[in-house]
């Protein structure tokens, strides 16, 4: 049986107009496009990282998504809305945060803020106290909610948006980069209440972020972006494999040998005493390796070390000049 598609986006462009100076009078029109023909969906109750560098259009694409912006084309459903046309009904089954700005009020401690949050979305009393006791509980807001928003710390301001986000038990969440600036604590805090969340109640999310710690601790989905383009589409292994990563098999052996060689597919990168590194392809099994080894030298231990996902990504964004001419999925990877 296939998923429910939550999220439905076939062909979608944005392009902006704008001028630029041709000399000391006058102007010259040109277009920008932000977001260039991508197409995804995602199932109901998936967390997925859409990432990629600045500039690139993930902010765009959730600004669309939410119906702040109208695609200039192509075809975008949220739960069956379009939200340029029907962005009150949408606001009803989304929650959005924007690590850059807050939706709560300056001025009024957290409280009032969620207060006037149920009010603006007509949550039941009885929901909204479920919701928001275990917001409260989860994100560590007890001691927070009599404080006004402005006396925040930037952590604390972020969790108690994240709170206010989903009080009315949204079906989609969206984060602009919600952990960006966060000390250790808070992000660690961000994170298990997403994961308690989605395992929970089945909120579908979609993350934009530049810690990569928050897409290997979330999600198994990847979509990266790039000069508006979707570039690569599915599993963290599938992305190792489609940046070109290399995975580390660590050898121990009973003495100190010369490098191992002879080991298709194989190379030897380092040796320290009777340890030594051999790299090869991420997408390659390291079963065919550990077993040539094996036969031919005194084995003692093994390990694989899977390749930097940082490290990948900036493979990523770099190759093609950053124009990549299709889309990798996670069909294309092994």
């Amino acid at each position: 049986m296939t998923a429910e598609r939550l999220i439905d986006v076939d062909g979608v462009e944005k392009v902006f107009t704008v001028r630029r100076k041709a000399g000391r009078l006058r102007r010259v029109r040109h277009e920008v496009r932000a977001v260039d023909g991508i197409t995804f969906q995602v199932p109901r109750g998936e967390m997925v990282a859409y990432i990629g560098p600045n500039g690139a259009g993930k902010s765009t694409t959730v600004k669309m998504l939410t119906g702040i912006l109208v695609p200039s084309g192509g075809r975008l459903r949220i739960a069956g809305i379009d939200p340029a046309r029907e962005r009150t009904r949408l606001a009803r089954r989304i929650g959005v945060v924007f690590g850059q700005r807050t939706t709560l009020w300056w001025d009024l401690p957290l409280k009032d803020s969620y207060e006037l949050v149920r009010r603006m979305y007509r949550v039941p009393d009885a929901v909204y106290r479920a919701h928001f006791a275990r917001c409260a509980e989860l994100l560590d807001l007890g001691p927070l909610l009599d404080v006004p928003v402005r006396q925040l710390s930037l952590g604390q301001r972020m969790r108690g948006d994240i709170a206010a986000a989903l009080l009315h038990d949204p079906e989609i969440l969206y984060l602009d980069e919600p952990t960006i600036g966060l000390d250790v604590i808070s992000k660690a805090k961000v994170r298990e209440f997403l994961r308690e969340v989605n395992a929970e109640r089945g909120t579908t999310v979609l993350l934009t972020t530049h810690d990569l710690t928050d897409i290997e601790q979330l999600c198994r989905r990847v979509m990266v972006i790039d000069h508006g383009r979707l570039v690569y589409d599915g599993g963290l292994d599938g992305l190792r494999a489609a940046g070109d990563g290399e995975r580390t098999l660590v050898v121990d052996l009973e003495r100190e040998l010369p490098p191992i060689e002879g080991v298709p597919g194989a190379r030897t990168v380092k040796v320290e005493g009777p340890r030594q590194w051999l790299a090869f392809p991420a997408g390659r099994s390291a079963a065919p390796l550990v077993a040539a080894i094996a036969e031919r030298y005194p084995l003692v231990d093994l390990s694989v070390r899977e390749p930097d996902i940082e490290e990948v990504i900036a493979k990523l964004y770099a190759g093609d000049g950053g124009r990549p001419d299709r889309t990798a999925t996670a069909a294309d990877t092994p």
